[in-house]
């Protein structure tokens, strides 16, 4: 698949064509750069509905991303922070809960959204008391 990113696109627009491919994973733009092998606070989370690709971003580049199943979390976040300025971080399903995908960066995106359609089915007791799509660091 490939995700064109430009000044007037929006932010909800992307993430909701990431979300088509991978139906498990959520990709969350931040206003800051997280610090090596560490996720960013929600605090810094842009919110979607209201902001363009253009106010988020430090590089001007329009062009289109290609993401595959085989690509790591890691290369698809480096991407968008290299060639684009835009923080991503992507987060898995597990269950009703998010989980930031900061200590399984390694993975590819297709063993990243496998991981959550399984705890989606099967979610694990703990995550029971959370609310629904609330985010978290994983475990």
């Amino acid at each position: 698949m490939k995700i064109h990113i430009s000044d007037k696109r929006r932010i909800s627009a992307v993430q909701q064509e990431f979300s088509k491919a991978f139906p498990y994973l959520r990709i969350e733009f931040f206003s800051v750069a997280p610090k090596p092998g560490k996720g960013v606070a929600k605090k810094y989370m842009i919110l979607p509905d209201n902001k363009s690709v253009g106010e988020c971003r430090r590089i001007q580049k329009s062009n289109s991303i290609a993401i595959t199943p085989r690509m790591k979390v890691s290369q698809l976040e480096k991407i968008f922070l290299d060639d684009y300025g835009l923080t991503v971080q992507v987060f898995r399903k597990s269950g009703r809960v998010w989980l930031e995908t900061t200590m399984t960066d390694d993975w590819t995106l297709a063993e990243q959204n496998r991981q959550g359609e399984e705890l989606s089915r099967h979610p694990r007791e703990k995550t029971e008391s959370y609310p629904a799509d609330d985010y978290h660091e994983q475990e």
